[in-house]
């Protein structure tokens, strides 16, 4: 059986060892940093879509 498709944004480098990656998995979208890819957080669908909202929207802010 074959692991999840990981997709990542065309904003990041092109070395591919500084992204942050997705990918679309039976309970929800995965997450991982492309620099550690052991380390999964799956998290729900409309969660994943109101973080993406949230960042999109600048509401998050920057925490600096």
């Amino acid at each position: 059986m074959p692991g999840p498709q990981w997709l990542k944004s065309s904003y990041s480098d092109s070395g591919g060892n500084n992204c942050v990656e997705v990918a679309s998995v039976r309970t929800g979208v995965a997450v991982r940093d492309s620099k550690r890819p052991a380390n999964v957080i799956v998290t729900g669908r409309a969660s994943f879509g109101a973080l993406i909202e949230s960042l999109r929207s600048g509401s998050l802010g920057t925490g600096r």
